[in-house]
């Protein structure tokens, strides 16, 4: 790569960072539940409630943002003709691996993007789920290392890629055309919501940034173990985080301290757990929550399977009680992410043997 792309590329990561930074805090003051302008996690146990796929009456709302996300990015993958329908090996352990990726940020409360945005609104309950990430993010590391790997993304015959796009644009007709069987909070945080238009537009803008980019939280972390400060990806990290700060003061969003932050608890072992969970899995597959979006945007049947494992997490969050809340986390949450860590443990041992042999 010639200088001149590279800082390019480093321009475009930078652009992504602080796009996203300001319209996550910026998305909370128009509407969205505080601290929460934009949440994967969140939204994907909204929607999959809105689906009726679960029946929290507080956790009903099709969130426009998620729509947004995947077809930005097919329509920036599309323009630059990146769109391709590819995918690897493993189609069940990605599957799997989007389950446990909600149980983790449902039992943290929030996303790998939630959490820089509870951190810059001074949300110190936030640091240990920073440490866990990384935690999570270095073990993962780690895997890679002794040779887990779920396989290359190759080629594939047929329009697979197409799927999971075609699924958004469904829930984009259902969310303008408002069926009956379609559920919508009427309170609770899936009540609060910035006006459709602007939830979408955000979604939209910052689908294709990251699409362009390649912008990823964990990824951020990931080659900053690698790379140290020559890894763009980890100045994005630095500059989306100080955007969130600088846009809390800016608004008056910021509001330090440990006790009564909103969609916040003080179970810090857990909150450490649930995050260290979502590292190590984003790194084994390639991505954070928010990441896998944007690949499945761009034809990755892998990262497809993984956002459709997603829904399904959020579904059983909700039905069946391993949420954690203002008051911590239920007893069967712990036990999912202990799963969770069984789960990754297995696989990790059944694809590196898959390597080695």
């Amino acid at each position: 790569m010639t200088p001149m792309l590279r800082q390019r590329e480093f321009w475009i990561i930078i652009a992504t960072s602080l796009s996203l930074g300001i319209l996550g805090v910026l998305l909370s003051v128009w509407g969205n539940p505080e601290n929460s302008g934009i949440c994967v996690s969140c939204f994907i146990e909204n929607s999959a409630g809105a689906l009726g796929l679960h029946s929290n009456a507080r956790m009903q709302y099709l969130r426009p943002e998620l729509i947004g996300f995947v077809l930005g990015a097919l329509a920036s993958a599309a323009a630059f003709r990146e769109f391709r329908t590819r995918g690897g090996t493993a189609p069940l352990a990605h599957l799997t691996a989007g389950i446990f990726l909600i149980i983790g940020c449902a039992v943290f409360i929030g996303c790998p993007i939630k959490l820089f945005l509870r951190l810059g609104a001074g949300d110190f309950t936030a640091l240990v789920g920073l440490f866990g990430l990384v935690a999570g993010v270095w073990s993962g590391l780690r895997g890679l290392g002794a040779g887990v790997q779920t396989g290359p993304a190759a080629p594939q015959k047929g329009s697979g890629g197409l799927f999971v796009p075609t699924l958004f644009g469904l829930l984009l007709v259902l969310l303008l055309a408002r069926p009956a069987f379609l559920i919508f909070a009427e309170h609770g945080s899936a009540a609060q919501h910035a006006p459709l238009f602007v939830s979408l537009g955000a979604g939209l803008a910052l689908g294709v940034l990251a699409q362009r980019s390649r912008f990823c939280i964990t990824g951020g972390l990931r080659d900053g173990f690698l790379l140290g400060r020559r890894s763009p990806l980890l100045w994005g990290l630095i500059a989306f985080a100080g955007a969130v700060v600088l846009a809390n003061l800016a608004t008056g969003k910021f509001n330090p301290g440990l006790y009564g932050q909103p969609g916040a608890h003080l179970d810090h072992i857990w909150s450490f757990l649930g995050m260290a969970l979502v590292g190590w899995i984003s790194v084994l597959i390639g991505g954070c929550p928010f990441r896998q979006l944007i690949r499945a945007g761009e034809g990755n049947t892998d990262a497809g399977l993984t956002v459709i494992g997603m829904l399904i997490g959020g579904a059983l969050v909700q039905s069946w009680d391993l949420a954690a809340t203002a008051a911590g986390v239920p007893v069967y949450g712990k036990a999912a992410v202990l799963a969770g860590f069984a789960f990754v443990l297995v696989k990790s041992l059944v694809l590196r043997e898959r390597v080695a042999a």
